[in-house]
């Protein structure tokens, strides 16, 4: 294991698919859910119009399938994360225990902000990805692996070529998506930086 917990070489886990080109952020999380102070329930809100009706009643839905409980691969379709630039829609998919997306194609702003909370996304040939989702569909229970460096994701004994933005893929590697971590690792290059400021001078300005 590397010293740096925060670099990300592979994901494993089981799949689900939610299936649909242009899957806006508006129907990953619904605006009313964007009120929250911080982001720790959010997760239970993630697709809530399209998993329940108005008076609270079940769909039919992957997210809502008992066989796909426990699932921390996602695969989707074509320019999923479209539509407004709420950070709330990544915050929530990963909350609901999702590690990392394997799709046709990304909203720009999303993927960036999938990448600054540390959930890659990837992308794969349409018949890929078809192949991919049926097999998470039919074998909910089996593990499918992504891996990051080798830009390949492998499930059932056959494997598909990924890929990402590389800017992204190597800040996932080196560990440096996390920007507050990267931040805080130069505690004392910061603390020197508070000294010299002439108005943050009192005893009190340490960083911690």
């Amino acid at each position: 294991m590397s010293e740096n917990s925060s670099i990300i070489k592979s994901v494993a886990g089981r799949g689900i698919a939610v299936r649909g080109d242009d899957i806006d952020t508006d129907r990953i999380m619904p605006a009313r859910y964007l009120r929250c102070v911080t982001f720790a329930d959010i997760g239970q809100y993630t697709f809530q119009d399209e998993r329940f009706d108005p008076q609270g009643n079940p769909k039919t839905h992957p997210f809502n399938a008992p066989e796909h409980r426990g699932a921390s691969l996602l695969v989707v379709n074509k320019n999923f994360g479209c539509g407004s630039s709420r950070e709330h829609a990544p915050q929530g998919i990963k909350r609901w225990g999702i590690h990392l997306i394997v799709g046709e194609s990304f909203a720009e702003i999303f993927a960036g902000n999938c990448t600054a909370i540390g959930m890659p996304v990837l992308t794969a040939a349409p018949g890929d990805v078809a192949a991919l989702m049926e097999f998470v569909e039919t074998r909910p229970s089996e593990t499918v692996t992504v891996d990051l460096q080798a830009k390949r994701a492998t499930f059932g004994g056959r494997a598909i070529p990924v890929d990402m933005r590389e800017a992204f893929r190597a800040l996932f590697l080196s560990g440096s998506w996390d920007s507050t971590a990267t931040l805080l690792s130069a505690r004392e290059q910061i603390q020197k930086t508070v000294e010299r400021v002439p108005y943050l001078h009192w005893g009190a300005a340490r960083v911690s």
